[in-house]
């Protein structure tokens, strides 16, 4: 993917990461098409995601997916003008979940690389801010992420932090 087509949205739970994506995918080239990964396990989380759907109103069209990220962006790769997947955070679970990690984080960067003129806003948790994780299975996923997070960065032509609703764009270096 060229550079100039990828952000890389971080921040903390609630920290206003979403809103702020929504508000880049309103600005940016259409047609838009949001992702969603996340998976309503709870009811507390599917409240959460009934806040979600009920924030972005219905002019926005929606994929749901579980661990196909990589497919839902090859779909869209040329029939819509940016692509806003939120959030990173809940795919890599689902796909730690299902037991293949390693080839779909190999599958999302090629569906990366395909993309063309398609821009993509990624929304992801920055959990390196919080306390050490008690389990050796929470780290394990904190520092998956936190790999991923910045291969992510590294391919993007802008990253920004997003804390308590506020945006601060991260230098490359």
């Amino acid at each position: 993917m060229e550079r100039g087509h990828l952000t890389l949205i971080l921040g903390g739970e609630k920290s206003g990461k979403s809103d702020y994506a929504l508000r880049l995918l309103a600005r940016a080239p259409g047609p838009g098409l949001f992702v969603a990964t996340g998976r309503a396990l709870d009811a507390g989380f599917r409240r959460q995601i009934q806040a979600h759907r009920a924030g972005r109103g219905p002019g926005i069209p929606v994929r749901e997916v579980d661990t196909a990220l990589p497919e839902a962006l090859a779909d869209a790769a040329g029939h819509y003008g940016t692509v806003l997947v939120d959030s990173l955070d809940f795919w890599l679970f689902a796909c730690r979940r299902a037991g293949d990690e390693p080839g779909r984080v190999a599958a999302l960067l090629a569906a990366l690389d395909g993309m063309g003129p398609t821009r993509v806003i990624i929304v992801s948790c920055e959990v390196g801010l919080g306390p050490v994780a008690p389990t050796a299975e929470v780290r394990a996923f904190v520092r998956s992420l936190g790999a991923l997070n910045r291969q992510l960065a590294q391919r993007s032509a802008r990253a920004v932090l997003v804390v308590a609703g506020r945006a601060l764009a991260l230098p490359e270096d």
